[in-house]
């Protein structure tokens, strides 16, 4: 990586926090300033906008976040148990980012009047949304989960449940919401198994 690409690439890692628990409109880039140390001139020479540097940081710490999530997870034998898996390591793995999920977070921030952030948000649920389905779709094939189990609904659920509970947590300071959604989504993967398989 060149000086350039470090310096771009740290301005990146310190944006993201701040995006994350203030949102764009709330970040402003005399903030950007004070975390990385540089001046004005030193960002807008590798972000061409506070909004190109926000759906950067957005994607870097989207990137992390998943990663953390995923971490394992492909050497987990069997669909529900690989279902499973994903819900202990959302319940379990402390934030990355202070502020809590960047999904949630932007999602909410982005909904009214930020369509590049908007469109990232999409793309990055879709991806969410997708490899639970397949691992669902998967789990069918092999004769682990009932076949009449709708995928779609599966990932919509689990990724609802879990998000909703990580707002709920937050609120009130503790992980029992999420704890909760840990035993309940659990139940429901035991409901979808076929019974030789669990």
């Amino acid at each position: 990586m060149s000086k350039g690409e470090l310096t771009r690439q740290r301005i990146i890692e310190e944006a993201a926090p701040i995006f994350n628990q203030r949102g764009f409109a709330g970040c402003s880039m005399q903030d950007v300033l004070e975390a990385t140390g540089l001046e004005k001139g030193g960002v807008y020479r590798h972000f061409a906008s506070k909004e190109d540097l926000a759906a950067e940081a957005f994607r870097y710490a989207w990137a992390r976040v998943a990663k953390a999530r995923r971490e394992g997870q492909d050497a987990i034998p069997g669909a529900v148990e690989k279902l499973k898996y994903s819900v202990r390591r959302f319940a379990e793995t402390p934030g990355i980012f202070p502020g809590g999920c960047p999904l949630m977070n932007t999602a909410i921030d982005s909904d009214d009047g930020n369509p590049l952030l908007r469109s990232l948000v999409c793309a990055a649920m879709k991806e969410w949304k997708a490899r639970l389905v397949s691992i669902v779709e998967d789990g069918i094939a092999a004769g682990e989960i009932r076949k009449e189990v709708e995928p779609r609904r599966i990932a919509n659920s689990m990724i609802a449940t879990l998000e909703g509970a990580l707002m709920i947590s937050r609120l009130e300071g503790n992980r029992t919401a999420v704890e909760d959604a840990r035993k309940t989504l659990e139940s429901m993967l035991d409901g979808i198994a076929i019974a030789e398989s669990r």
